[in-house]
């Protein structure tokens, strides 16, 4: 699989709490892992949750006797959540804190990923999709019939989300799974690049660019020349012939 990953602290905040990993080695039972999370809190806060989930992932990963994607990923979110909300208790200055969270791996042909909050993952083909669901208030608002969908790009509570890491003593992640196809990109990103550039130009950025370490430098660069309000978080990757079906 090709990765590329960037994280740009945009043109509005001075500290950068977005964090991205990104290995094509295998860590654990997992061949390969992507992840994206982006932090919340005062001070250093929302920079120590993102980096310490990320951290507590890859260590739970190494030592899981779980063997399926989906078991896995449910586990070691949870085991990440205990872990975060126990640090905070030992550090009046990390009180507070949390993260959103994308994780996922391609096992096979198959893409597996867990999310937590409203960041994102794309499936880049003919078309964009989003594959995750954001937990987010105005999301939730979509859902139930009482705006449209339209209404909630710029909706004021936009930001606010329902489920995030580390703010209550369990949290449930959603877990997906997907079979590739030729041709299919993976786009993860936090709310830093999807809030400042519409899904179709994120579409026409990845098919223009000559390839998707240029593709993940155009989107960051659209984000900020759209305003950059927040950090930026961009991972692309593009399977290999034997990590796809043929259909």
């Amino acid at each position: 699989m090709k990765i590329y990953a960037m994280t740009d602290v945009g043109r509005k905040r001075e500290m950068n709490q977005d964090y991205v990993y990104v290995t094509d080695e295998p860590v654990g039972p997992f061949p390969n892992l992507l992840v994206v999370a982006d932090g919340m809190g005062g001070h250093k806060a929302g920079d120590f949750a993102s980096k310490y989930t990320v951290g507590v992932l890859k260590e739970e990963l190494e030592h899981t006797p779980l063997d399926k994607p989906e078991e896995i990923l449910r586990n070691i979110v949870s085991v990440a959540n205990e872990k975060l909300i126990k640090e905070a208790s030992k550090d009046v200055k990390l009180e507070g804190m949390g993260t959103t969270l994308v994780v996922s791996t391609v096992v096979g042909n198959t893409l597996y990923f867990a999310n937590v909050g409203d960041s994102r993952l794309y499936l880049i083909n003919d078309k964009i999709r989003q594959l995750s669901k954001d937990h987010s208030l105005v999301e939730e608002m979509v859902r139930l019939g009482g705006i449209k969908a339209e209404e909630a790009k710029n909706h004021p509570d936009k930001n606010i989300i329902t489920r995030a890491m580390g703010v209550k003593a369990s949290v449930e992640a959603d877990i997906y799974e997907y079979r590739l196809k030729k041709g299919d990109i993976i786009l993860m990103c936090t709310d830093g690049l999807s809030n400042m550039v519409e899904d179709e130009d994120m579409f026409d950025i990845v098919k223009g660019a000559r390839d998707i370490v240029e593709a993940v430098q155009m989107l960051v660069e659209k984000a900020n020349s759209n305003g950059g309000r927040d950090n930026i978080g961009v991972i692309l990757a593009q399977p290999l012939a034997d990590e796809v079906s043929i259909w």
